[in-house]
């Protein structure tokens, strides 16, 4: 059996808007105040792209600033095409349950050798 493949939705732009946050350098002071210096380059990143990978530390900041918890922030759902087989080739006579068996060279009547 195959594991489900995750992927997740990042929320942190709508829980900052239903704040009152509503410019992403709003979060630079906040940040700051809990000891996390970021460009308003990297800030921007956080808010408007879904961030691969995330520091526990700027996690922790972002739902104390924020008055949330990690299910606000990160909705964990399906990947597209989770779930659905994957289409592989297999050779012929490759079925379960066929075991050592091969496929027959196919013979052509009617053609003669030169």
């Amino acid at each position: 059996m195959m594991a489900a493949k995750l992927d997740y939705h990042w929320h942190l732009r709508k829980i900052m808007a239903d704040r009152g946050l509503f410019s992403t350098t709003d979060l630079i002071p906040l940040l700051d105040k809990r000891g996390i210096t970021l460009s308003s380059s990297q800030v921007y990143r956080l808010v408007v792209e879904r961030p691969e990978r995330l520091s526990l530390k700027i996690l922790m900041a972002l739902l104390d600033i924020l008055n949330c918890t990690m299910d606000d922030l990160i909705e964990p759902t399906a990947a597209a095409g989770a779930g659905t087989a994957t289409r592989t080739r297999k050779a012929v006579g490759a079925e379960a349950g066929v075991g050592d068996l091969r496929p027959k060279r196919a013979r052509i009547r009617g053609f003669e050798r030169p």
